[in-house]
């Protein structure tokens, strides 16, 4: 039964991430009984065929609903009282619990010990359960009384309650945004997959993974009873090391699921990049042989010997064993796949498939080698070139790391890590590369090698590429459009000084003063949902914005409103307040990004960058909104807004 429950609670992890709606909404209320004493009041109205579960159901089964206190200036008067609860027998948790169903109202009677308190807050945890999947939430509740008037639902003050509900806008035309966006979802899941495989296969020829490939599969192929048998274990094999690595990312679903910016807020956070960046100079000096990366070597040993085990148990214990004496030299790429999945826009579930990419070309040797044993003949032999291999991949996480580097100083608007000197450290770590190549210098310990073919053709790509970026930023033409993204955009530079908006466009970071100047000129608004860490945002103002007939559309049509979702300034403090949720939680804006990834969120169901509105200025919608795309459909998609496009008698006007 156990186990049994495990793997429910593991599923429910799983499909969390892909929970379109909450199944629980609560209302809250505050009932005044004297000066001093009052209830709170929690209703909970739960979705058809979900399960909320009691504060006195069966703790071995799901969890409890459990309300935490913070008592300061007021005590409790009794425990939380419940409605009708129902206690009947679960089929998943093979128990009896107690649990509601539709709606259920809690109540706690207080009595006020200090009568100038003006707030208290209550955070509730809970679990609820469909025949499906189970979820987990915490809320947090916010009661505001001043001790005569009690207002009877969450409060902030008044001036938040008026820029909350500024930033909802009266949309029009919203059939729009019914209009998926399956096609850019699909083809970037599909890219992250690619990135991942080809990370698997530059992992296989490292000193770690690569002598393991013959090894492994000639034990399955000679232990086994007979050939067949032999070949279904190195496939389980292949299997087992896709699903370990699969089961890495899924952590993320969970905070994914939680709050689906939540992932955008980490990869943006100034703090975690400078770790990044950090970890990232740690990864690629462990590569450059000064010191070896592993794990605790416990994990190992006890990992090894749970391998003995017979059947699929002692097989998966295997790809686990070689997963983790692999780490030194599997680790840092597998960091590069996760910091570069968190910044893109599909989130835990991008994290996933570059996960499972990862994982397929890791395994899938051990499973072709068993297919066809004839092959392994073929394989080239282990030695001193995977040292070069490794040492290669440390100059790749050197040149990672400075990404990581420039999204900080971005985001936190530092002005260090200007694009001139990006591109020039790049251009001195891609000449590093080339003199080592080439054998000009080799690392401690590292034994002299003979320079074959291979590594001239290599030495000579680098070369090119080093000539590639000093050309580039010396030329006064944009040669670098192939490395969009990466270093920092064009308009944030030395040379760039009269104008941070891309390519030299008429743009505006504010919502307000774009709507005035398109009520102005009378132009479209071009909504732009983008990011000072955003790697396709910059790739579509470089290599789509730049084109001709596209610039000319934006130059001459368009009013451009970009609006940074992980910029870290701070709003004025009359500028901040606490944004409230339909269903009780409250945010608190106190930066730029914080306002514009609500405002996104809240209007257009999506916390993804780059994403493209084109609206009137009284609210119009002229077309389904656009993520990242090529040159052409952008163009088209342009061109079908300014055809929708119709006189507004009447401007949508606000203040934030």
């Amino acid at each position: 039964m156990k186990i049994k429950v495990m793997l429910f609670l593991f599923w429910c992890i799983v499909a969390n991430a892909q929970l379109e709606k909450e199944p629980v909404f609560w209302e809250i209320q505050l009932e005044q009984t004297n000066n001093r004493q009052y209830t709170l009041v929690f209703k909970a109205v739960i979705e058809t065929n979900w399960h909320l579960y009691s504060q006195f159901s069966n703790k071995n089964g799901a969890f409890p609903t459990e309300f935490i206190f913070n008592p300061k200036g007021y005590k409790r008067v009794g425990e939380v009282k419940e409605s009708t609860s129902i206690t009947d027998y679960d089929k998943v948790f093979e128990m009896d619990l107690t649990y509601f169903n539709d709606t259920a109202t809690f109540r706690q009677e207080i009595e006020l010990e200090d009568t100038d308190l003006s707030n208290l807050s209550v955070e509730v945890n809970y679990q609820v359960c469909d025949d499906k999947l189970c979820v987990f939430r915490t809320e947090t509740f916010v009661f505001s009384f001043d001790g005569k008037e009690v207002e009877n639902s969450l409060n902030t003050d008044a001036r938040s309650q008026v820029l909350s509900k500024a930033l909802k806008l009266d949309l029009k035309e919203t059939q729009f945004l019914e209009t998926e966006l399956t096609n850019e979802t699909s083809k970037s899941i599909w890219n992250i997959f690619f990135l991942g495989f080809i990370g698997g296969l530059l992992a296989l020829l490292t000193p770690c993974v690569f002598p393991m490939i013959p090894l492994t599969v000639s034990f399955f192929l000679k232990q086994a009873a007979t050939k067949s048998k032999g070949v279904y274990n190195a496939l389980l094999y292949t299997f087992f090391i896709i699903l370990i690595y699969g089961l890495l990312s899924l952590p993320f679903h969970f905070l994914d699921s939680i709050n689906p910016e939540i992932l955008n807020t980490i990869a943006t956070n100034v703090t975690l990049n400078m770790i990044f960046f950090g970890v990232f100079v740690f990864f690629a000096f462990s590569f450059f042989g000064f010191y070896e990366l592993t794990l605790p070597t416990q994990w190992g040993s006890k990992s090894d010997q749970a391998s003995d085990f017979k059947g699929g148990v002692g097989i998966f214990f295997m790809a686990l064993t070689l997963a983790i004496v692999s780490f030194s030299c599997t680790g840092p790429i597998l960091g590069s796949l996760l910091a570069g999945s968190l910044t893109a826009n599909g989130g835990a579930m991008q994290l996933s498939t570059g996960m499972l990419g990862f994982g397929f070309a890791l395994g899938l040797p051990f499973g072709l080698f068993a297919l066809f044993p004839n092959t392994l003949k073929a394989m080239p032999k282990s030695g001193g070139w995977m040292t070069t291999v490794k040492v290669v991949l440390g100059f790749l996480e050197l040149a990672l790391a400075l990404k990581f580097l420039s999204n900080a100083d971005l985001v936190a608007h530092w002005d260090l890590l200007k694009r001139e000197v990006f591109i020039g450290i790049w251009a001195l770590i891609s000449s590093l590369l080339t003199l080592y190549l080439f054998g000009i210098f080799r690392f401690k310990d590292e034994v002299k090698q003979k320079i074959g073919i291979i590594r001239v053709v290599f030495a000579v790509m680098s070369l090119s590429f080093t000539t590639f970026l000093i050309y580039g930023l010396f030329s006064d033409e944009n040669q670098l459009k192939i490395l969009s993204g990466f270093p920092p955009p064009e308009f944030y530079s030395i040379s760039s000084m009269d104008s941070d908006c891309p390519l030299g466009l008429e743009c505006y970071k504010d919502y307000e003063k774009g709507l005035e100047v398109a009520i102005t000129k009378n132009k479209i608004i071009l909504l732009d949902f983008t990011g000072w860490a955003c790697v396709n945002c910059r790739k579509m103002e470089e290599n789509v914005w730049s084109d001709p007939a596209v610039y000319s559309l934006l130059n001459e049509n368009y009013i451009i409103i970009s609006l940074y979702v992980d910029d870290r300034k701070e709003l004025d403090k009359d500028a901040q307040f606490n944004y409230q949720y339909s269903d009780g939680r409250i945010k608190k804006i106190n930066t730029v990004g914080k306002k514009w990834a609500t405002f996104q969120a809240i209007n257009f169901q999506t916390a993804s960058q780059p994403f493209y509105v084109q609206m009137t200025s009284d609210g119009n919608l002229l077309n389904s909104p656009k993520q990242y795309t090529d040159v052409a459909t952008f163009r088209a998609w342009l061109e079908k807004g300014l055809k929708n496009n119709y006189p507004s008698p009447k401007a949508q006007f606000f203040t934030f």
